[in-house]
């Protein structure tokens, strides 16, 4: 079974405006990151994985999958221990994988900078047509991992689940389950599959989409009264211990559960 290495919200070149809506939230963000592919981003860093805000510059070079992929919940990206190896297995699982690709970013440390390096395996959008999906190697996990930023005042600790819509919800059930060396298991509704870290929830659609995304929280005292105070969020309480936040903005909805 593959583990989850983080999940993605594209902002387009809205990043700045994001970024301050999620540190008014209560999320710690680790300083803005450069690419050399062309693309900015923002870190929400807990143990084993992150949630990123994504995004290109108003002006200068533009990272073209990004620039030309839907707005909010956009990407879910695996744990790569080995790009090469994992390709192997991708091509062997009959998913078609694009070559490995490297790139870096800059990182501030609070005084120095260092390269956080990077290699990714991207799998076909025909085979998983809801955003983009591929695997990460981090070559310098030192450089995302940091305890100052894995700590968050709205107690955010990690992942539940991934909605994703799709036409055909049992062979996307089939590659997702390929993709993750795991079991499809049907539902009323649709199909699970689990991954490390995280679960994925497949159901009908009339797009292809990312709809949703379940995150964990020691406590949701914090999250939801930031998310009340706040305009551009509406916060829903669905359950004792269950809340809904939704971005209008960013078209994003995040089912938000307390542990406590």
């Amino acid at each position: 079974m593959e583990a989850l290495d983080h999940i993605v919200i594209n902002t387009l070149t809205g990043i700045d405006t994001a970024a301050a809506l999620f540190t008014a939230l209560g999320f710690t963000l680790t300083p803005l990151g450069r690419h050399s592919l062309g693309s900015l981003n923002h870190l929400m860093v807990v143990e084993g994985a992150y949630l990123e805000l994504v995004g290109v510059p108003v002006t200068g070079k533009q990272r073209a999958d990004v620039l030309n992929s839907a707005l909010g919940l956009n990407g879910f990206v695996l744990r790569s221990f080995d790009a090469d190896a994992t390709h192997a297995h991708l091509a062997a699982a009959g998913l078609s994988p694009a070559d490995p690709v490297s790139f870096s970013r800059p990182v501030d440390l609070g005084g120095s900078m260092a390269d956080a390096k990077f290699r990714t395996v991207r799998v076909p959008e025909d085979l998983f047509p809801a955003g983009r999906v591929y695997v990460c190697e981090h070559l310098t996990p030192a450089l995302v991992w940091r305890p100052e930023w894995m700590t968050h005042p709205n107690r955010f600790t990690g992942f539940d689940s991934i909605g994703v819509a799709s036409t055909e919800p049992a062979a996307a059930a089939a590659h997702y389950a390929a993709l993750c060396r795991s079991e499809r298991v049907e539902r009323t509704g649709g199909w699970r599959i689990l991954a490390e870290g995280i679960a994925i929830d497949i159901s009908t659609g009339s797009v292809p989409a990312f709809t949703n995304c379940g995150l964990r929280f020691a406590s949701l005292d914090v999250i939801s009264a930031n998310a009340q105070a706040l305009d551009g969020v509406v916060w829903e309480e669905v359950a004792c211990g269950h809340g809904t936040l939704r971005v209008p903005a960013l078209d994003l909805t995040l089912d938000c559960r307390g542990t406590a």
